[in-house]
C-alpha cells in the first residue's frame, strides 16, 4: 500500500473514531449513557473503550474500498460482514459493558469502506461517498449476512426484531441463510420494517446524508458549539423517526410518545433555553428507567453516523 493509500486509512479511521467518542461524550442525550450517566452495567468508558477498539477493523474497511478503486477485488469481495464482525469481536474483548456500539459498526464499516474507496479516486465529495457506499450495500453476500448474524449472537444485542424467516435466534437460520443464497442487503430489506439501521441501508442511508449531517452543520452554524449541535441531532432525529430499540422492547406507541418529547424540547429552543433544558431534563429522567426499555440506543447510532460524515468533511471540534 503507498503512501497515500495509508494516509487515507488513517483518515478515516480517524474520521470514524472521532465521530464515535464525540457522540459518547455529548450530554444530555436523554436515556443514554454519556459523560456525566451511566448504567448500572454499562459506563461511559465502556464506550470510549468501544471508540478505540473498532479502529482496526475500520481501518480494515477503508483498505478494502481501497482495493476496489484499484481493481484488486470486486465489491462482493470486500466482506462487509467479516469485518462487522472483526468489530464486533474488538468490541466486546476490549471492555465488560456488553453490546455499546453494534449499531454504529453496521454503519460505519460500509462507510468507511466507501470513504476509502472514493478518497483513493480523489473523488471526495458527498455525492460521490453515497453512490459508493450504495454500491458496496447492495453488493453484500450470504456470507456477509451470516458474519452479520454471529455478530448479533456475539454482542447478545437481541436481534432485528422479530421475522418468520432467518430469525437471529434460531439455530438453523446460518445455514438457511446460505442454503437460500440471501445477502445481507436482502436480510435488512426484510427487518427494515421495524429496525431503523436496517431500514438505514435499504434506503441508502437516508437520515445519515439527507437529515443529520445538514442538521448537525446547520447547528454548528447557528451556536457555534459541538455538545449543542449534537445533542440538537440527536433530538432531531428521534424526533422524526420514534426509535426502534424502543419500541422493539416495549411498542410503538410508546416509542412514539418519546419522539413528541423529544420534538417539544427541540422547539423550545432544546440546550440553549431554560425551557428546553427543563424539557432535556425531565425526558431524561423519564427514559432512564432500571431495565433501560427506553433507551434511544438507536437514535445514538444514527447520531454518529452523521457525525461520521461531517468529520470525513473536515468538521473538527
Amino acid at each position: 500500500m503507498d503512501i497515500n493509500s495509508k494516509n487515507i486509512v488513517e483518515y478515516v479511521s480517524g474520521c470514524s473514531q472521532l465521530a464515535l467518542l464525540l457522540e459518547s461524550s455529548s450530554y444530555p442525550k436523554p436515556g443514554n449513557v454519556h459523560r456525566i450517566a451511566d448504567f448500572e452495567d454499562t459506563k461511559y468508558e465502556h464506550f470510549l473503550a468501544s471508540s478505540i477498539a473498532v479502529g482496526q477493523a475500520i481501518r480494515e474497511a477503508t483498505k478494502q474500498g481501497i482495493r476496489v478503486a484499484l481493481g484488486d477485488i470486486d465489491y462482493e469481495q470486500i466482506e462487509i460482514g467479516r469485518i462487522i464482525y472483526e468489530a464486533t469481536s474488538s468490541m466486546m474483548q476490549w471492555q465488560h459493558g456488553g453490546n455499546t456500539i453494534l449499531g454504529s459498526i453496521l454503519l460505519l464499516v460500509p462507510i468507511s469502506a466507501a470513504a476509502g474507496l472514493t478518497w483513493v479516486k480523489k473523488s471526495n465529495n458527498m455525492k460521490n461517498l453515497r453512490n459508493s457506499l450504495i454500491k458496496i450495500t447492495h453488493s453484500t453476500t450470504p456470507e456477509d449476512a451470516v458474519y452479520v448474524y454471529d455478530a448479533i449472537k456475539l454482542s447478545d444485542a437481541g436481534g432485528l426484531g422479530s421475522s418468520d424467516r432467518f430469525d437471529v435466534t434460531k439455530k438453523n437460520s446460518r445455514q438457511e441463510i446460505l442454503n437460500s443464497s440471501i445477502s445481507l442487503f436482502e436480510i435488512f430489506q426484510i427487518s427494515s420494517e421495524y429496525d431503523t439501521i436496517s431500514s438505514e441501508w435499504v434506503n441508502d442511508f437516508k437520515i445519515t446524508f439527507q437529515i443529520g449531517y445538514p442538521y448537525f452543520l446547520s447547528q454548528i452554524e447557528k451556536y457555534h458549539d459541538c455538545n449543542t449541535a449534537i445533542v440538537h441531532t440527536f433530538l432531531k432525529i428521534l424526533s422524526m423517526f420514534p426509535d426502534t430499540l424502543i419500541a422493539r422492547k416495549t411498542d410503538l406507541v410508546r416509542a412514539q410518545e418519546i419522539s413528541t418529547a423529544a420534538s417539544k424540547a427541540l422547539e423550545v429552543g432544546g440546550m440553549t433555553s431554560e425551557l428546553g433544558r427543563e424539557k432535556l431534563a425531565a425526558l431524561d429522567i423519564r427514559l432512564r428507567t432500571r431495565d433501560h426499555r427506553l433507551n434511544p440506543g438507536t437514535t445514538a447510532d444514527l447520531t454518529c453516523s452523521s457525525l461520521t460524515i461531517a468529520t470525513l468533511n473536515g468538521y473538527r471540534p
